[in-house]
């Protein structure tokens, strides 16, 4: 899933030694914690088991990763596909919402991008459509960021969630997790019972 930082590999392209290692030029980068090999398809094992473990809970609700993720292979396609330029923000990344008896988040207001050689780029991207964060450490941590628009629409559109419309056979959440920022919208899942 998304928070298992062994699944992008991305940071080994960022300086690149060509000297030492011709033709490829990013082995230099690999660390003791870096899973490779056995360990990274481990991980990435565990991850889907998990995911799997999620949506099996008995209680209504959704659940974010990457359009792109190796879910959508390993599982199932997700039941949504979302960009922030349809919830007011104006930028272009893929998210994909897996639904277990929640209703499809709406789209709140478009954001038109720029249009460079006919194909639309917003403030977040390039000119080629390449995201414009700049490699570093923390590279991973910006892109992942939940965008505000699509965050309130799930709090507006999921966080008051009726019991009769979508009932539950499970506890309260707050009883699984505490509610984060006053909001009824907790890691993939919606709590019901709170008034």
């Amino acid at each position: 899933m998304c928070t298992n930082l062994t699944v992008s590999a991305a940071w080994a392209f960022a300086d690149p030694d060509y000297d030492r290692y011709p033709g490829v030029g990013y082995h230099q980068r690999v660390t003791p914690q870096t899973l490779t090999g056995a360990a990274r398809r481990d991980a990435r094992d565990r991850d889907i088991d998990n995911f799997r473990r999620l949506l099996a809970l008995p209680y209504p609700k959704a659940i974010e990763n990457p359009a792109a993720s190796f879910v959508s292979k390993a599982i199932r396609p997700a039941d949504q596909i979302i960009q922030p330029y349809e919830f007011g923000d104006d930028a272009s990344k893929a998210t994909g919402l897996w639904l277990d008896r929640m209703p499809k988040l709406r789209a709140t207001g478009r954001v038109d991008g720029r249009m460079v050689n006919g194909r639309e780029r917003w403030a977040n991207q390039t000119d080629s459509g390449q995201n414009r964060v700049s490699p570093g450490a923390d590279r991973w941590l910006e892109r992942s960021a939940t965008y505000p628009g699509i965050a309130a629409a799930m709090g507006a559109q999921w966080g008051r969630t009726s019991p009769a419309t979508h009932p539950s056979p499970a506890p309260p959440l707050a009883a699984i997790s505490e509610p984060v920022g006053g909001g009824d919208f907790v890691h993939g899942a919606i709590n019901n019972d709170r008034a």
